[in-house]
């Protein structure tokens, strides 16, 4: 069933154009319904990153909120996994992320998490969706009901310290120079603060937030200037998050990036090592690399697939017991820390192997040579191009020509009108050859 508000990761749009502030107060009151529990004055929390559209989309679900009787405690700037933590750590009934994560700032986007700090299912965005739909008017509560809203102090050194003690207590960074990108996003206070005291060297890019600039040519997507920082200052590491902090990729002292896959190799083969995951393998989606589910199979470990999403990740990994799992981007989920993605607790998982081994960022991390892989996006207008006879005849065709040795991967985006073809395998050529014939078919479909 196609929902109509919620996509892959919350709600997202440009601001004031699809996320309004009539839709923000819709799904504050909305959302507050569906987690109504018992007779007290339910409470919230709400997080936002950088963005100027953030004041707007905050106030209107704060009236969303309070116009249904639900109590808010506004955080202010703060990652998205901060918000989930102190969710569980405030007793509250729900948390709110206002942020469009990797996007620049003219998207916003809203985030929910239940009471357990862990994003909604499927169901429950469907249960709110249909609340948004009806007349939300006819549930407002009585004068004397209306709900209250405070600003919480403290929330940024609580954060800081959860994040400090998920470092082993015998490990600190001590003698690390490290240069740390916050793509003028929601860490850029505790991400240098955290890595500084825990004994770091710090130098801090993307840390001067003007509600324009958030992800603009800094951050995980952008890691140019993080890698000529690096080398300029001749660092050990840098550390690039993005703009709401769930995302983390490095690059190595020589400037060389390192993306979630090869984190997720580091982590893995350093807690197998130390007999702390909880199953022989991870949890990864179908983007990440050949290349990863080959080196975790010489380690004697899984890759468990999933689709596209960090939310879809985490609940495999809920379901079958994993404590490990991620994707390509950088959402690495370290479950027995965190109910979501968190790109400064992964990077202290990454120090402390760094730190362990006592050998350059370069050798730690580059466990694996990546296997070519190509991914180019389709945009069409209307309609199913994947369902055209030409369109099917062609992806059987590309797999065939793969074979054993190559994957194909066609999945439509979950928050545009884009379908994305990805292929990889041994042989570069074949590889680009089978998504140029899969894109041309879905080029004509869609004209």
């Amino acid at each position: 069933m196609t929902r109509k508000y919620f996509g892959t990761d919350g709600i997202r749009g440009r601001a004031n154009r699809v996320i309004t502030p009539d839709l923000a107060l819709k799904v504050g009151q909305a959302a507050a319904l569906a987690f109504r529990r018992g007779e007290h004055q339910n409470r919230v929390v709400i997080g936002k990153d950088t963005r100027l559209s953030g004041y707007m989309i905050e106030y209107a679900m704060v009236a969303g909120f309070t116009s249904v009787g639900m109590n808010v405690m506004l955080l202010g700037p703060m990652p998205t996994p901060a918000v989930a933590m102190l969710t569980r750590s405030l007793r509250a009934d729900l948390g709110v992320m206002i942020s469009a994560s990797h996007n620049l700032f003219e998207d916003n986007g809203i985030k929910l998490f239940g009471p357990d700090g862990f994003k909604l299912s499927d169901d429950m965005e469907r249960e709110i969706e249909a609340l948004i739909d009806t007349d939300l008017g006819a549930r407002l509560a009585p004068s004397a009901g209306l709900g209250r809203a405070k600003r919480i102090e403290g929330v940024h050194a609580r954060y800081i310290e959860f994040a400090k003690r998920t470092l082993p207590r015998h490990l600190d960074l001590e003698g690390l120079r490290i240069v740390v990108d916050c793509a003028n996003g929601a860490a850029y206070k505790v991400a240098p603060e955290a890595l500084w005291e825990l004994g770091a060297e710090v130098v801090s890019i993307g840390v001067e937030p003007d509600g324009f600039n958030i992800n603009r040519d800094v951050g995980s997507t952008a890691t140019d200037a993080l890698s000529k920082k690096v080398r300029e200052l001749r660092a050990d590491i840098g550390i690039a998050l993005d703009g709401d902090a769930d995302r983390v990729v490095i690059v190595d002292e020589r400037g060389a990036l390192v993306d979630g896959d090869q984190l997720m190799a580091v982590v893995a083969r350093s807690w197998r090592d130390e007999g702390r995951l909880s199953r022989p393998g991870i949890v990864a989606t179908v983007m990440s690399n050949l290349g990863l589910e080959r080196y975790l199979g010489g380690l004697g470990l899984s890759l468990a697939r999933t689709a596209v999403g960090d939310r879809y990740v985490l609940e495999h990994m809920r379901e079958h017991g994993y404590n490990l799992g991620g994707e390509q981007s950088g959402h690495i989920i370290l479950s027995d820390y965190a109910t979501t993605g968190d790109g400064l607790v992964a990077a202290l998982q990454v120090l402390a192997c760094v730190k362990a081994q006592n050998r350059p960022v370069s050798e730690v991390c580059h466990c694996f040579e990546p296997l070519p892989q190509v991914l180019k996006n389709v945009r069409y207008r209307s309609g199913k191009p994947l369902e055209q006879e030409t369109v099917v005849t062609a992806i059987e065709a590309s797999r065939q020509k793969l074979g054993q040795n190559g994957r194909l991967v066609i999945r439509p985006s979950g928050t545009e009108p884009v379908i994305r073809v990805m292929a990889e395998g041994d042989d570069r050529d074949l590889v680009q050859s089978a998504v140029d014939d899969v894109v041309e078919a879905l080029t004509a479909a869609a004209a």
